[in-house]
């Protein structure tokens, strides 16, 4: 495995490592990985790629992502997928993470759902509702979003955070009106419930989500081969579940014990796919933090390109085209 270990993003919190190091092996390390209800463990094990690691995973589950980047930033954790809401919060709050991969996926599941008897049926009638949210996720930035485009702000609800699981509980009962959150609950909540989805995120969520890798294990040698690998496989597996989405909808369901009709709806919806760390994901992702800091949100300007290190692209997108050899998503001719 030839990496390049060059760090072509910069940052204004840096990270503790000279500016190029040789290339180490990977091999007798731990690699701490964050994540988060049927995400990169289920993901990767679809696509056959958490066998013959050259390294130990030790996995930590998250409700959502902002604990997730919480955890990175605090050393916890090595690097985490998260949605693009929880990735400003790091940039506003300087930690000492850094941005390290992008996907782009489905934003149909991106959702503000209500109960099938609500009275509540266009974005104008969520005025004054009260609307359960996980404080700084993704579905966070789809509340803001989804209110700017219908001419309205955060002011004009009442937001009440929650995380998923009591937010679900709560919008069951009826002590809330409306729920902002994404798949699979979204697909849960539609299946079980027969929600109503008031919005989705159809021309108003980026779609975007994020490994965040921690400072310090960019620093070191062998915790960074480790997480070329890792970020490597992870790509190649988002491809290989476009093409396999009974298998992927199998797998997740397995290990988060949801019904398997709710992770093959959600699956349905369209795959996370890796994309260039581009300077159009940045350009999104700072107006998303700038509408939040003029939402009175997040104190001062987040500047998003600080936190972006694309040290690891050329390894990421060359797994997400060919596969990794001699794996079932070896697209070149090797092992099927």
């Amino acid at each position: 495995m030839a990496l390049a270990l060059v760090l072509s993003g910069c940052s204004s919190v840096p990270v503790d490592r000279p500016p190029m190091q040789p290339a180490a092996s990977p091999a007798g390390v731990t690699l701490v990985v964050g994540d988060q209800k049927g995400g990169s463990q289920s993901l990767l094990r679809a696509a056959g790629l958490l066998d013959d690691l050259p390294y130990r995973i030790e996995w930590r589950t998250f409700t959502s992502g902002p604990p997730l980047v919480e955890a990175a930033r605090a050393g916890a954790i090595d690097v985490g997928g998260t949605g693009n809401t929880p990735a400003i919060f790091a940039a506003a709050a300087r930690a000492r993470v850094q941005i390290v991969s992008a996907n782009r996926g489905n934003i149909t599941g991106d959702a503000i759902v209500v109960r099938p008897d609500s009275p509540l049926r266009t974005v104008a009638d969520l005025r004054g509702a009260r609307i359960a949210v996980a404080k700084g996720s993704s579905a966070h930035g789809q509340v803001l979003s989804t209110l700017a485009a219908a001419g309205m702000g955060l002011d004009d609800v009442d937001l009440t955070f929650f995380a998923p699981a009591d937010a679900y509980a709560a919008w069951r009962q009826g002590d809330i009106d409306a729920w902002a959150v994404w798949d699979p609950y979204t697909a849960q909540a539609e299946l079980d419930d027969h929600a109503r989805i008031v919005a989705d995120g159809t021309g108003t969520a980026n779609g975007y989500g994020f490994q965040v890798a921690s400072n310090a294990a960019l620093a070191e040698p062998a915790r960074s081969a480790a997480l070329a690998d890792f970020l490597a496989r992870l790509a190649a597996a988002q491809t290989y579940s476009d093409t396999h989405r009974e298998e992927r909808a199998k797998v997740w369901s397995a290990e988060t014990k949801l019904p398997l009709p709710v992770t093959r709806r959600a699956v349905g919806r369209g795959p996370d796919l890796p994309v260039p760390l581009d300077d159009a994901v940045v350009a999104s992702q700072q107006a998303l933090a700038d509408a939040f800091t003029a939402a009175g949100v997040v104190p001062g300007r987040a500047d998003f390109a600080a936190f972006v290190d694309r040290r690891y692209e050329t390894t990421t997108l060359t797994a997400a085209r060919d596969g990794i050899p001699g794996t079932r998503t070896d697209t070149r001719g090797g092992a099927r």
